[in-house]
């Protein structure tokens, strides 16, 4: 899109947007140590709103950041009938940002596995997600960039809340099961809202996902709208719910691996006894233990929940 052809009102939302999501984008790099010096970063690029504004502000960042990092762009061409294979060459040669468009027939995969009718989204992502892990690996890049934005990790959680029976998110950044990849979500402190304005003021090419149709009751359609509801009806509601994600306090909840609640005793602060720590868990000194006497069980329950 030429900014030249706009009217002054547009430049000017564009540019209020775009610092927003500048300083979000920062905001969550820095907290969460997302980007370092000399980092490769693979960005995936589905053609969606989400990760085309990812690609835009990461580019935007790289120019200014006080760090040198790489940023490749992926695209995964699933062999959908119908899906425009120019569109995305095309647009990333327009920005000057390396690319690769890495095929691999999932379609196919899908529609002989799971039944009409039934929905797809689960097997396509665990396919896709293999997919994009193992290319990382053969192009060299130490951190994986997914567009999932802050709506994403809030409908999340509470679909395994409600369906799943798990307090469990996104997180913003987490290491594969295998210890070979790492995952960042540059847009975790974004609003999908702005984003989706940003990327139809910035006219990005969007190419929608239509290997599974609508699907309009799948169960995260049911979260998203209730969320939307309450942001209309509530708001700042949406933003106090992503805050309580960043502000977990574990002897407050009731999950006995995480907080050793059995090990409590009367006569000390909050129970914990000073000659083992290990009630505190998670909120004491890195050498504190869990209830099994083990500081390495504590730490891998953290690390299944953040999965």
């Amino acid at each position: 899109m030429h900014t030249d052809s706009l009217d002054k009102q547009t430049k000017t939302r564009i540019n209020k947007l775009q610092k927003r999501l500048r300083r979000e984008v920062g905001q969550a790099i820095e907290a969460f140590n997302m980007i370092e010096e000399g980092d490769k970063v693979m960005v995936c690029l589905s053609g969606g709103k989400d990760s085309y504004a990812m690609l835009d502000i990461l580019m935007n960042l790289q120019k200014s950041a006080p760090i040198r990092f790489e940023l490749v762009a992926v695209n995964l061409d699933q062999k959908q009938p119908g899906f425009p294979e120019e569109v995305l060459p095309n647009y990333l040669e327009s920005i000057g940002v390396p690319f690769h468009i890495v095929e691999r027939d999932t379609y196919s995969i899908v529609k002989e596995v799971v039944p009409e009718g039934k929905t797809t989204c689960a097997l396509c992502s665990r396919l896709r997600r293999g997919t994009l892990y193992g290319f990382a690996e053969e192009i060299g890049a130490n951190k994986i960039a997914l567009g999932h934005h802050r709506d994403d990790i809030l409908e999340t959680f509470f679909l395994n809340m409600f369906y799943g029976g798990k307090l469990k998110s996104m997180p913003p950044k987490l290491v594969s099961d295998d210890g070979k990849n790492m995952v960042i979500r540059p847009l975790a402190y974004a609003r999908e809202k702005d984003i989706a304005e940003y990327a139809e003021l910035r006219e990005f090419p969007i190419i929608p996902c239509n290997l599974c149709g609508s699907q309009e009751n799948l169960q995260r359609q049911v979260i998203k709208e209730m969320l939307q509801g309450w942001d209309k009806s509530h708001p700042g509601r949406i933003e106090t719910m992503f805050r309580s994600l960043c502000n977990v306090v574990p002897s407050h909840l009731a999950d006995n691996e995480l907080f050793d609640f059995k090990g409590l005793q009367l006569g000390f602060p909050h129970g914990i006894a000073p000659d083992t720590g290990s009630a505190l868990g998670p909120l004491g000194d890195d050498e504190e233990t869990g209830a099994n006497g083990s500081g390495v069980q504590v730490m891998e329950k953290i690390d299944i929940l953040s999965v």
